[in-house]
């Protein structure tokens, strides 16, 4: 008995402290252990790639020691792999495509992007010089083969529908994955491939090694309309949508320092931002990293809201190519929120 009371008095004793500690600042028993766990790993798909220099630039800038978030960037050469480590709870976040959020919403997996940090792939599709006189167009696609990041990588889906708009089936081309940088350009110059898809700094390093040319330009919201119908949302923070909804403090502190990169971006030159970055992100010299840089810009968003019209653009892009989401039902709704963002300033 005397046993019985002393635990009914310790669970009293709980339930009180718990209590204590939900009512503190208003803040609930999750919020308030948010607030301490400080430590953040992202993935990112490819550190280095232009598309995603907010991830670092963020970092470089302080702003995520600002707003009180310890965070470590990682790396993958894809978006695909950098999925892979948040699906599996590796990481808490990844910079990667918004694309993901509705293949996996597909699968089973809800996903959101909490800080949409560009409205346009920021993507090129590239042609060697020796193929060049008989792949001028997606209609060529037939019978090549074409560089991807990864399979299954945002490159990969946006080379399917380029294809499947251009009457060419996806089983009529080969996607081979050659990542970015070095292991692109070694695919492209020794003809393992006759094209492919690739961002800056890789593009600029092609045009400048005179190793290639741009067939199709989507760096540019204008290009994004032209090649795709409309603006394509890209580059974003995405995380698990239950961890999203448990760690809200957290999320907010992280949506703030991105949107004051973002800010900054927009009002500082290309020579500027490469200045902030690793020096050795300009593997083809200063000069070619700033243009690429510059290149890149007009993809980006000034304060990470995702774009009216974006989600059913990607809605559209993949249903057209991709088995998966065909005759799938997307709440679309579900695959982003802009919480975080429009508090953000």
């Amino acid at each position: 008995m005397r046993t019985a009371l002393k635990f009914s008095a310790a669970l009293a004793a709980a339930a009180l402290a718990l209590t204590t500690l939900t009512a503190c600042g208003g803040k609930s028993g999750a919020a308030a252990m948010d607030d301490k766990n400080g430590k953040i790993k992202i993935m990112v798909g490819g550190l280095d790639k232009v598309i995603y220099l907010p991830a670092r630039l963020t970092q470089q800038l302080g702003y995520f020691e600002d707003e009180g978030v310890h965070v470590t960037l990682l790396t993958e050469p894809a978006g695909v792999q950098a999925t892979t480590s948040l699906v599996s709870g590796d990481v808490e976040g990844v910079v990667g495509f918004y694309d993901h959020t509705l293949d996996l919403q597909v699968k089973g997996k809800q996903v959101e992007s909490v800080v949409q940090l560009a409205h346009a792939p920021g993507e090129v599709e590239v042609v060697s010089n020796k193929a060049a006189s008989e792949l001028t167009s997606p209609k060529d696609f037939k019978g090549k083969k074409l560089g991807v990041t990864g399979l299954g990588s945002s490159t990969d889906f946006l080379t399917k529908y380029l294809a499947v708009k251009n009457g060419v089936q996806t089983n009529e081309f080969t996607p081979v994955a050659v990542g970015a940088g070095q292991t692109f350009l070694s695919a492209l110059q020794q003809g393992s491939i006759q094209g492919g898809m690739t961002t800056d700094p890789t593009a600029a390093q092609i045009v400048d090694k005179n190793l290639g040319k741009v067939l199709i330009d989507m760096r540019t919201p204008e290009g994004s309309q032209k090649a795709l119908g409309g603006p394509y949302p890209s580059s974003s923070l995405y995380m698990n949508t239950d961890w999203v909804n448990s760690h809200k403090g957290t999320v907010r502190k992280l949506a703030n320092a991105f949107v004051k990169t973002l800010k900054w971006m927009s009002t500082h030159t290309p020579e500027q931002i490469a200045a902030k970055m690793p020096s050795d992100y300009a593997q083809g010299g200063k000069e070619l990293y700033a243009q690429a840089i510059k290149d890149t810009l007009p993809m980006f968003t000034e304060d990470g809201v995702m774009p009216a019209d974006g989600p059913a653009t990607v809605e559209r892009v993949l249903k057209a190519f991709s088995p998966n989401l065909k005759n799938a039902t997307v709440d679309l709704k579900k695959t982003y929120t802009t919480e975080f963002v429009k508090k953000s300033g």
